[in-house]
């Protein structure tokens, strides 16, 4: 393996978790931007979600379709391999999307998620210090880490839908909202760890780094499972015309939602004109939020299939009522950076593209 790595000064891309649905989308956007592109991903995901979560056909295009693209069949966990990889690619820049993402399927891996999410990032991290500091680093967070903290503001109950009620929060929730004193779930635990431990090493050692703390990071190319992939699991289950569960909140609970197109823009950005340990809430915003029984009505409006859905009264734990981003600050570091998808176009590519 060793032997494939380029030993002359390049500019190299690494991604890890490269064929999932946001690391294989800043692969497809980026790629001309680097002489080489390394993508690190050994199908996990299909152990986590089971065959519908498998990612073996993202990464079957990805080498097909990719010029430069190199695949690394490595667990991310193997901090021995990894350490190997960034001395000897020393990349210009790092995107870091490998993940157990499910907030519900971490609670029967406490371990293993914590290994994947929490120790591979500061395994990862120090390998940027030892060998590759001038590499700049791309942390992709979740809403998660600030708990069930959200719920327990004031809310206002709609027809369809929750919102917040006190003015503050009208645009959503900043970055320096609580993280202590609630329920994160164990995933919210561990992406809180990585998130933390990539500040720290930006701040502390002067490494480019940033943290994106998502909210629901969505498109068509996303393998959508039940309680992981929230819109393009709702919209493959329309089409589809299989049955779809809600879980609590009467239905009426809301996410921000936003494009991988427009996450991977983002990160563009950022690595054009990287900045030392920022923080950032990246979704679609209050504009680009939605609830579940709104995204009933928007699917059932697009498609024309009646949604097929049953409740069950008890929610998630730890899960948010209302969450949505304020962009503020991201727009304020970032003004050219640009929402292009919204709500309905989004629906519109995922259900375009959902294979029958």
């Amino acid at each position: 393996m060793i032997n494939k790595y380029i030993s002359v000064k390049k500019k190299i891309l690494l991604v890890t978790g490269s064929s999932g649905l946001i690391g294989s989308q800043i692969v497809k956007n980026l790629w001309k931007n680097y002489d080489s592109v390394y993508g690190i991903d050994n199908n996990e995901r299909e152990k986590f979600f089971g065959p519908n979560g498998s990612t073996l056909n993202v990464k079957k295009d990805l080498i097909k379709e990719i010029k430069n693209y190199n695949h690394l069949n490595i667990d991310i966990t193997k901090s021995r391999k990894i350490s190997d990889i960034i001395e000897k690619l020393k990349p210009r820049d790092i995107v870091h999307c490998a993940a157990q993402p499910s907030h519900d399927h971490a609670s029967k891996i406490p371990l293993r998620d914590y290994d994947v999410n929490a120790k591979s990032t500061i395994n990862l991290m120090e390998a940027v210090r030892n060998f590759s500091k001038k590499s700049s680093v791309v942390f992709f967070s979740t809403n998660k880490v600030y708990g069930d903290n959200p719920n327990k503001l004031k809310l206002t109950e709609k027809k369809l839908r929750y919102d917040f009620k006190e003015k503050k929060y009208h645009q959503g929730i900043c970055e320096d909202f609580n993280i202590d004193n609630c329920t994160h779930s164990l995933f919210g635990v561990s992406k809180l760890s990585a998130d933390l431990i990539v500040q720290e090493y930006g701040r502390y050692f002067d490494i480019n780094t940033c943290c994106l703390r998502g909210g629901c990071l969505t498109g068509p190319n996303q393998s959508g499972v039940e309680l992981h992939g929230f819109l393009n699991y709702l919209v493959k289950c329309n089409i589809k015309r299989k049955l779809y569960t809600i879980f609590g909140y009467k239905g009426k609970q809301v996410r921000d939602n936003i494009h991988s197109n427009d996450v991977a823009s983002f990160v563009e950005f950022f690595l054009d004109k990287p900045r030392i340990a920022e923080v950032y809430n990246l979704g679609g915003g209050k504009k680009n939020s939605i609830s579940i029984l709104e995204a009933f009505k928007l699917v059932e409006k697009i498609t024309s299939i009646k949604m097929k859905y049953k409740y069950i009264k008890s929610n998630r734990i730890g899960d948010h009522i209302c969450y949505y981003s304020n962009l503020k600050k991201i727009r304020s570091h970032y003004p050219k950076w640009r929402l292009r998808y919204n709500i309905n176009k989004t629906i519109n590519d995922i259900a375009e593209n959902i294979n029958l």
